[in-house]
């Protein structure tokens, strides 16, 4: 016998959780203001989610998955690799203005408050990092091809560069940094990467 189907949309509830985790960390934030924030019952909580930290677990997949999809649509849709590095970088400076407050990464965050506690969080925290130096790696790479890096290093050495670089950047805004700090570091970090010599 099937089972009643689900009165609310999966997706939304957990975006909704995610929003929540970003601003408040994973202890800060209790079940009542989970459920509260979703509009969940606690069974149907429990039915779907299992537990807290099943679903921190899925809301930082799911940050992830968005993050590394508007990348890999911003490289697409960029002029040239370097211009969509400068923009990823310059871009954090919005994060400034953000209407839900000075958030940072979440994924930084998590590492922050978590370390390498918890195996499965941690794992997470790797897979999100992992995936964002991917699309660095591939702007890296068209970049070298093209002629507008010079630098020899590996593409996954300056992928780690530009992945240290929006953390740094993301800290910085979290700390109380202006949108002009942010975006004049930023194209600091571009014209440093783009000086890189041959060697």
């Amino acid at each position: 016998m099937a089972g009643r189907p689900r009165e609310f949309d999966v997706v939304i509830a957990r975006d909704a959780a995610m929003q929540l985790f970003w601003s408040q960390g994973y202890e800060a934030t209790s079940l009542s203001e989970l459920l509260a924030a979703m509009n969940l019952s606690k069974s149907s909580f429990y039915q779907t989610f299992e537990s807290k930290q099943v679903l921190f677990e899925q809301c930082l997949v799911r940050y992830s998955s968005l993050l590394t999809g508007a990348m890999r649509e911003g490289l697409a849709g960029a002029p040239n690799p370097v211009a969509f590095i400068r923009v990823a970088l310059t871009d954090i400076a919005k994060e400034t203005r953000d209407p839900m407050g000075r958030r940072g990464c979440l994924m930084m965050n998590t590492a922050a408050e978590f370390a390498q506690s918890d195996p499965g969080i941690a794992r997470c925290v790797k897979a999100g990092m992992k995936a964002t130096q991917e699309v660095f790696v591939e702007a890296v790479m068209a970049a070298q091809a093209d002629g507008s890096i010079q630098s020899k290093e590996s593409p996954q050495a300056l992928a780690d560069y530009l992945v240290t670089t929006v953390i740094g950047l993301k800290t910085q805004v979290k700390a109380g940094a202006s949108s002009k700090q942010i975006k004049h570091i930023a194209e600091l970090s571009v014209a440093g990467l783009e000086a890189m010599d041959t060697v």
